[in-house]
């Protein structure tokens, strides 16, 4: 890490440090003032002050021009197989040239792996795996958005561990196999801000025959050994998207936040998040050159993945996207916040910290956590989503019966921590109130 803050610190790399987050900018004074002022009596403490252990191997850079660097950081191996999506942006945008550019000047041999689609599959990944074995490659490098980084780890998993990914899986149908070896190593260059799978040990695939939308985790070597966080690359997200992905990292962190086994480190970080992307997604929005928007909100992707604490709120939407595969995933998320949110509000179940999180969202007089509600519906309106529908994207109000159970079997977030436990027809009810 030596060399990565000696060059520049990662914050000051993309034009602005510690004292932009200054009275007048961020008002951050706000999120650490939520979190001191949470302490109130003993009893308080003893639950924000529980131990915690924290370590992030990976070597992360951030700024403006960070890809066009890569081929001057250590870069883990000889040949790599480079992961992109079969879409075309990467080719499209020149993302691909620069960064073929880049890996033949450390002199790294490379080869391409292009078959990776949204919310990607096993089948994919599968194929994945022998490609990068049968070229001999020795690392991994994804190159876009959160479905591509995952199928890197995927791969870098396969590579190493015998048979099929699936018989790792603790989903439904897995095997709950215990890997044999630690994965290639792994490289991440994100071209989107919302998924923070540059900077953690998380995958999700994808099983189409059981419509299973699962994450793994193996561990520390599941953690991308360098990653780039370059903003400029967001700027040719689309608008609809920017909101998904953007609402995705605010997701990641308010469930962090909520979540009933958080530490007070990780607090900060996702509160932090959520003020940036408050203030900052509506501009990227709606202006995707907005250069002082796309860099905040791309930090804000970043320290939401640097601690992440997903509740049954991902877990709710996976049973959604593992039969609807053409649903965006912050998309779904968007559809269930409202209610979701609001089954704790209305229960009164962690008012302490929805108030810390309105405030942190510039509702400084926050008492409540409907004060929570409604600053969280002004964000979803301010970025243009308040209208997605799940029946746009073939979902079915017969169907919301059978996603519950689901939901309960394939993970996605640790529903054990939520500020309430939830029952299958609680569940179920939060489905029937987000259905348009």
């Amino acid at each position: 890490m030596n060399d990565m803050f000696s060059r520049r610190n990662f914050l000051k790399s993309s034009g602005f440090g510690i004292g932009a987050l200054a009275p007048g900018s961020l008002a951050p004074e706000s999120v650490f003032a939520a979190t001191k002022d949470s302490v109130t009596n003993d009893s308080d403490f003893d639950s924000f002050a529980r131990s915690f252990m924290y370590h992030i191997p990976t070597r992360l850079y951030f700024g403006f021009g960070e890809l066009d660097n890569l081929g001057k950081y250590r870069l883990p191996g000889k040949k790599a197989c480079v992961v992109i999506s079969g879409g075309g942006a990467m080719r499209r945008y020149g993302y691909l040239a620069r960064l073929e550019k880049q890996l033949d000047q450390a002199g790294v041999q490379h080869v391409l792996y292009d078959k990776v689609f949204p919310n990607p599959t096993l089948n994919q990944v599968m194929g994945g795996i022998d490609f990068a074995k049968k070229n001999g490659c020795d690392f991994i490098l994804g190159l876009g958005g959160g479905s591509t980084m995952d199928s890197a780890k995927a791969i870098a998993f396969g590579c190493t561990n015998p048979g099929n990914l699936w018989d790792y899986s603790s989903s439904m149908t897995g095997g709950n196999r215990e890997r044999t070896a630690d994965p290639l190593p792994i490289v991440c260059v994100t071209t989107t801000a919302g998924t923070g799978s540059e900077i953690d040990p998380w995958g999700v695939i994808t099983k189409e025959e059981t419509h299973e939308k699962s994450g793994f985790f193996s561990g520390e070597s599941m953690y991308p050994v360098l990653s780039i966080v370059d903003p400029e690359l967001t700027f040719t997200v689309p608008q609809d998207y920017t909101a998904y992905q953007g609402m995705d990292a605010f997701f990641h962190a308010s469930e962090s936040v909520i979540n009933t086994k958080n530490s007070q480190m990780g607090e900060m970080y996702a509160l932090l998040a959520i003020t940036l992307v408050a203030k900052y997604l509506p501009r990227a929005v709606k202006n995707g050159k907005d250069r002082q928007a796309r860099s905040f909100v791309s930090l804000a992707n970043t320290l939401a993945g640097y601690y992440m604490r997903c509740t049954s709120a991902h877990s709710l939407e996976h049973a959604m996207g593992g039969f609807h595969p053409k649903l965006p995933h912050g998309a779904g998320l968007i559809m269930l916040a409202h209610a979701y949110y609001a089954f704790f509000a209305d229960r009164k179940a962690c008012e302490g910290q929805m108030v810390k999180m309105a405030k942190a969202m510039g509702m400084t007089d926050a008492r409540t956590g409907q004060d929570f509600i409604r600053a969280l519906d002004s964000l979803l309106a301010q970025c243009g989503v308040s209208h997605l529908r799940m029946s746009d994207y073939g979902i079915t109000k017969d169907e919301l019966s059978r996603y519950p159970a689901i939901a309960r079997k394939i993970g996605g977030g640790d529903i054990s921590a939520d500020p309430l436990q939830l029952s299958d027809a609680d569940f179920l009810s939060i489905y029937q109130k987000s259905f348009r």
